[in-house]
């Protein structure tokens, strides 16, 4: 006789990448083993892109992917809207990213430029800074507006960094960056980071660097050119007002909202009113995310999944807690 399969809160095995600007504060500051790889650049802690599938670790659904659960929960798993919408491809990618090194000048295509380039979602992401060494920047968008040829020539010439916008970071800065927008994670920065459920980057400028063999990565010159948003804007760095035992919204977009969580106590969330999936990423801390008698412990550098059929949450703690809470709207 086989287990009957059934829905509670999920946790996933972690997907390790090694690359090239990796560094290991996914072990030294999140505690994750990234062994055998000589570090670690990204962690993808629930996804559910092809080759890149989670597998839940525990539970009666252990060893199944999430295409596998969607197909067979359907909307009580992910959503009637989210199913009808999506189907069994899961709509989120969730990740930790360490920038040992500067990441490459990149960008990412929308949905309309994926779908015919790719078959694949756009890639709108958020970061969430949980770890900034002294100094650190990144990259956001352009620092004025610029029409194609102008940028062009600046790639050409070499000159680009000077029409990019560099934004000084340190930790619990969060910044939303919609698909088109250029970008690049600077060196020293531990991120999480949520984004639709893509792969796709164009990278436009690598800092001519070479890996273990002398080969410089690929670039995508010609698919970044329609790509990219040319325009500047003033909302780069998302302004929060953080508090303590209280939900904060930080992100709103038309592919998931995302809150702050930092409670010393314990917290119920209701979510009667939404037809999504929810996602907890810990940043700090540890809980217990309790649905209906079902429980997952949570701690710092770890997810976990609450199916949509579960609208009560109630979390509980005894050190507190700092969480990112995402489903989409």
């Amino acid at each position: 006789m086989t287990d009957k399969k059934y829905l509670y809160p999920l946790k996933f095995d972690t997907i390790f990448k090694e690359k090239i600007w990796g560094g290991t504060k996914v072990r030294d500051i999140l505690g994750k083993d990234f062994s055998p790889l000589k570090n670690c650049g990204e962690t993808w802690e629930i996804s559910g892109v092809e080759g890149n599938l989670s597998k839940v670790s525990e539970g009666s659904l252990k060893g199944m992917t999430i295409p596998e659960i969607t197909d067979m929960f359907k909307e009580e798993f992910v959503g009637k809207k989210v199913y009808q919408k999506y189907g069994n491809n899961f709509p989120l990618l969730i990740k930790f990213i360490d920038a040992a090194q500067d990441l490459s000048i990149q960008v990412h295509p929308n949905n309309k430029l994926a779908k015919e380039r790719h078959n694949s979602l756009g890639k709108s992401e958020m970061w969430y800074v949980l770890q900034a060494n002294k100094n650190a920047k990144l990259i956001s968008g352009f620092n004025k507006d610029i029409s194609k040829e102008e940028y062009l020539n600046h790639l050409q010439n070499e000159t680009l960094i000077d029409i990019l916008n560099e934004e000084s970071v340190e930790a619990g800065d969060t910044f939303y960056l919609p698909a088109g927008r250029v970008h690049t994670i600077g060196k020293g920065l531990l991120i999480a980071e949520i984004q639709q459920s893509s792969d796709v980057t164009y990278r436009i400028y690598d800092f001519d660097r070479t890996d273990d063999e002398g080969n410089r990565r690929e670039l995508h010159t010609e698919e970044a050119i329609e790509a990219l948003d040319y325009n500047t804007h003033s909302d780069f760095k998302i302004k929060v007002q953080k508090r303590l035992n209280e939900v904060v919204p930080l992100v709103e977009s038309e592919y998931f909202k995302t809150n702050l969580l930092e409670f010393s106590t314990g917290i119920i969330r209701e979510h009667y009113n939404k037809d999504s999936f929810i996602i907890y990423v810990c940043l700090e801390g540890e809980a217990e995310i309790t649905t209906l008698g079902q429980t997952a412990k949570i701690s710092k550098g770890n997810a976990v999944l609450v199916p949509q059929k579960f609208p009560e949450v109630h979390i509980k703690t005894n050190l507190g807690f700092k969480m990112l809470e995402t489903y989409l709207p």
